[in-house]
This record gives C-alpha cells, structure tokens and sequence, in this order.
C-alpha cells in the first residue's frame, strides 16, 4: 500500500465521480493529494474522507475554464508541498450540451472544447515547470471511449476527447528525455454514485451486452490503472492510450447480436 509513498499528485475534477475515486486510491497508496474542483463542500468531504482513512489530501479550488485558477494550482501546491509529482487530468464539463453536426452550434461546439480539450492542454503546459524542477514526472490524462469510433451525438465531446489521445502521445514525445511520462486512460461505462440514477436501465443493458466481463465500470477501476500510471512501476510506460472498459471497445460491433443467436459467425 506503499506505491506513491512520498508523492505530491494532484487530481483535477475530484470532487465527483471518478476523480473521488482516483484520488482516494492516491491517498490510500501514499501519496499527498490534492483535490480540486468548483465545489468546495464536496471537495472538503472528500479530503475528510481520506483523512479519516488515514491517508493525506487538502482542498484547492479550480476551474477548468480558467487559466489563472489552473495556474494557483500548481504555484500554490509547491507552496504548500514543495514539489509535483503527478498531476491526473480529470477535470471535464461531460454535461454541457452537444448532439450531431448540424445541431451544433459555434459556441457549443467552444464551450466543450474549452473545459475538455483548452483546460486539459493548458494544466499540462503548467505544470511542465514544475515537474523538471522536480526531476521528472507523471501525467495522466483522462479520456473516453467517446474517441474510439462515432457515435449517434456527442459530437464535440468525442472530438475533444480525441484530442486528448493525440495532446497525450505529442507530450510523451516532447518531454520524455526529462523524465516526464504522459500516458491517458479511456474509461468506458463507469457507473458512480453519483450518476447511477441517471443512467437509463435500456442504456446499460445496451452496454452489458457488449460488455465481455459481468458487470458495469467502476471508479476503482479507473483509479487502479491510475496508480499503476503514477508509480514507478510504470517508469517505462509513456505515450500510451489505455482503454478500461471490460472489453467493450475489443470486439468488432455484431458480438452482442450473435450471442443471442448463440452463433459464432453469420
């Protein structure tokens, strides 16, 4: 339970969902952890909650969308824990409006790409700094399965979450003769506390036909390859984009209608 001892990460967008579930494992494994969100009541139970398990972690306030809040971030975490050693791009607006081409609007199509795709670029190139200072580093950026294929709508979410696979290869390249390491993580269905009850029943049906283990994602499973990404057990892993999805994304798209036929082929 050692395998980020010592380690300072912060964890953007963890006051919800998978970023609570990335940044408890953090804690649990030894690192410093710093929540972050616009909402600083459910920042500051998450920092109770890992405190309370005995782990580390304290509350900074960041918004995405704005350049001088992701820059406090990381001034102020040096400030407070001298150095940066890994830094989980977590953070996206997944609820803002999108749908097909011609339903989208410029400022819609902006507005995505201004928290998932502007906002993720812009803490990379921040904290590039303070991870030479420190000597090297770890990034990791969250993407989606969004960006494995097209889909019927969300359109501009999939095309920032692309993005994020390419932003992540180009950093790898660029910085990795200095020991800082980029990889991303697609996270398919992951079903958390809260948005179950948001999740239509027919959606996840839909999905556990084409899932090939028996069950649903959860935030753990995101976190789990989290830890692995942010440790030194992964020192020689960079420029990856890893999918963690049960399988979803590993066949071609009939195998859920062929077992129904109980067939192996057409």
């Amino acid at each position: 339970m050692n395998r980020l001892q010592d380690k300072v990460a912060i964890v953007t967008g963890s006051t919800s969902g998978i970023g609570i579930g990335i940044a408890k494992l953090y804690a649990a494994e030894g690192a410093k952890v710093v929540i972050c969100g616009r909402r600083q009541e459910k920042g500051q139970a998450v920092v109770d909650a890992i405190k309370e398990a005995g782990g580390e972690a304290s509350y900074h306030f960041m918004d995405i969308t704005d350049p001088s809040s992701i820059e406090s971030l990381f001034a102020d975490t040096e400030a407070k824990y001298g150095k940066i050693d890994i830094l989980v791009n977590n953070a996206a607006n997944v609820g803002l409006k999108d749908g097909r081409v011609d339903e989208l609007t410029l400022e819609m199509w902006d507005a995505v790409f201004q928290s998932d795709m502007r906002g993720t670029f812009y803490a990379i190139k921040c904290v590039l700094p303070y991870l030479k200072k420190n000597g090297g580093g770890s990034i990791v950026n969250i993407g989606s399965m969004a960006s494995c294929g097209g889909d019927l709508g969300s359109t501009a979410y999939a095309c920032a979450k692309a993005g994020v696979d390419m932003l992540t290869k180009s950093t790898a390249l660029q910085y990795g003769k200095q020991n800082i390491r980029c990889n991303c993580v697609r996270p398919g269905l992951i079903v958390t506390p809260q948005n179950e009850a948001h999740v239509p029943q027919a959606l996840k049906d839909i999905f556990l036909s084409n899932i090939m283990v028996n069950r649903y994602g959860c935030p753990e499973d995101i976190g789990h390859m989290c830890v692995y990404l942010g440790s030194d057990e992964s020192s020689y892993v960079t420029g990856q984009v890893m999918t963690v999805d049960g399988g979803l994304n590993a066949h071609v798209s009939t195998v859920a209608q062929f077992r129904q036929l109980s067939s192996r082929t057409w």
